[in-house]
C-alpha cells in the first residue's frame, strides 16, 4: 500500500513539473512571436494581449505591466471556476510570458512585411498559447471571463470572444490604422486555429462518457470541483456480463485537463470517451451553480 501511495505521489509531482516546463515553453514562444513578428509590425492579437499592446501604444506604461495587471481579476475568476493549480499556472504563465516580451524587445525582427508577419506571427503566437492550454495554464483571461459570462447567458463563449476582439480591433483601427487592424484580424484567426490545432483541434464543448468503478466518486468531483452536472447510467459489459456504472457529462475545452487529472486520481482505468460538441442548449450547462 506504501508503494502504491509513494507513485502516486511521485507520478503526481512529476506532472506538476512537466506542466511547469511545457508552460515555460509557451511562454517564450508566444513572446518571441510577438516580439519578432507582431510588434515590429504594428500588430495586435484579439483578448487581453491585444487590449496591453493598445494601452502601450497611447500610454507611458509598458506592454508586461498591463499583461498581468488586467489579468489578475480574471485569474481570481479563473480560481473559484478552475482550481488553485489552475490560477498558479496561468499566473507563472503570464509572468514568463511578460518577463520573456521585455527580455526578447530588441530581437531581429524576421519580416517587415505585414501579411507575413500577420500569417507566421499569428502561428507563433497560436502555439505558444496553445502549449500553456494544454498544460492546464492560461495567458489570457479572455476566455475565462467568456465562461463565466456564457454560464449566464445565453450566448456561447465564442460568440462572447467574437464580439470583445470585435471592440479590440475597431480600437486597434483607430489607434494603428486600418491596414494594421485588417492584418492584425488575419493574425488572430491563424493564431485561434493553430491553437485549437495544438490542443487536439478542441471544440468549445465537449461531452464525455465515464465508466469505472468509482463512478460515484468521479462525478461528485464533477459537480463540486468543475460546477458541471452530471447523469449517471447503468450499463453491463458485453464481454465480461459485469454491472457497470457510468457518468456522462459536457466540459469546456479549458477544463478537459483539469476532467482528465480528475478521473486519473480517482480510476486511472477508467474508460473515457471524448466528443466535440458543436451545440448545447439548456439542462445545466448553461447554469454553472445550479444543481
Amino acid at each position: 500500500m506504501r508503494k502504491n501511495q509513494d507513485y502516486l505521489e511521485t507520478s503526481k509531482w512529476g506532472d506538476i513539473l512537466n506542466s511547469y516546463i511545457w508552460i515555460t515553453i509557451g511562454a517564450l514562444i508566444f513572446a518571441y512571436g510577438l516580439e519578432a513578428l507582431l510588434i515590429p509590425n504594428r500588430l495586435i492579437d484579439g483578448g487581453i494581449v491585444g487590449i496591453s499592446l493598445l494601452l502601450e501604444e497611447i500610454t507611458p506604461i509598458g506592454f508586461s505591466i498591463f499583461l498581468v495587471g488586467i489579468n489578475i481579476p480574471f485569474l481570481i475568476i479563473g480560481y473559484k471556476q478552475l482550481g488553485l493549480s489552475f490560477a498558479i499556472q496561468s499566473l507563472y504563465g503570464i509572468v514568463l510570458a511578460s518577463i520573456f516580451t521585455e527580455l526578447l524587445h530588441d530581437v531581429e525582427p524576421l519580416t517587415n512585411d505585414p501579411l507575413l508577419g500577420a500569417v507566421f506571427g499569428g502561428g507563433i503566437l497560436g502555439i505558444g498559447v496553445g502549449i500553456v492550454l494544454r498544460n492546464d495554464g492560461a495567458l489570457d483571461g479572455t476566455e475565462i471571463l467568456a465562461t463565466l459570462i456564457s454560464s449566464k447567458t445565453p450566448f456561447s463563449v465564442g460568440n462572447i470572444v467574437m464580439f470583445i476582439n470585435l471592440f479590440i480591433f475597431l480600437s486597434a483601427s483607430l489607434v494603428f490604422g486600418m491596414n494594421s487592424a485588417f492584418y492584425s484580424i488575419i493574425s488572430y484567426l491563424v493564431a485561434a486555429r493553430m491553437m485549437d490545432t495544438v490542443i487536439a483541434g478542441l471544440n468549445e464543448s465537449k461531452s464525455v462518457v465515464i465508466i469505472s468503478e468509482k463512478a460515484d466518486e468521479i462525478g461528485n468531483a464533477l459537480v463540486h470541483r468543475l460546477g458541471r452536472s452530471v447523469t449517471y447510467f447503468e450499463g453491463t459489459g458485453g464481454y465480461s456480463g459485469d454491472k457497470r456504472k457510468a457518468v456522462y457529462s459536457v466540459i469546456t475545452r479549458i477544463e478537459e485537463v483539469k476532467l482528465k487529472k480528475i478521473i486519473r486520481h480517482f480510476d486511472p482505468n477508467a474508460f473515457v470517451a471524448l466528443s466535440d460538441v458543436s451545440e448545447v442548449n439548456g439542462g445545466q450547462f448553461l447554469n454553472k451553480g445550479k444543481h
